[in-house]
């Protein structure tokens, strides 16, 4: 039983740092736009309607941080930045896909 309770718990903390990285707003949003591929910021907040610049940065940050995101410096002329997902990354995906599509079956969105 005690076996049990301890699988349980590091379930919970798995799941804790889970959503305390992909339960921010966006941060899905991000990782499922960068599933098409390496994307500059200008390109990321126009697939990402509604973020600002700032929120968008902040969020990049974090999730370089938490290792889902990796950024690349092109010195050019000019300077270009991109960024794309990770191995840890996109490893996501289908786990996104299967949440959006649980959340689809089973979840009421108010207002309609």
């Amino acid at each position: 039983m005690a076996e049990i309770d301890e699988e349980r718990h590091v379930c919970d903390a798995a799941v804790t740092l889970a959503f305390s990285v992909l339960g921010k707003r966006w941060n899905g949003m991000i990782v499922s736009s960068l599933g098409g591929g390496p994307s500059t910021f200008v390109s990321l907040r126009r697939g990402v309607a509604g973020i600002s610049d700032t929120v968008l940065s902040d969020r990049l940050a974090e999730l370089a941080d938490a290792g889902l995101v990796s950024r690349a410096v092109d010195p050019g002329p000019p300077v270009a930045v991109s960024y794309a997902l990770t191995d840890s990354g996109r490893g996501l995906l289908p786990i996104l896909d299967q949440l959006g599509t649980w959340a689809s079956e089973n979840l009421e969105i108010r207002g309609r």
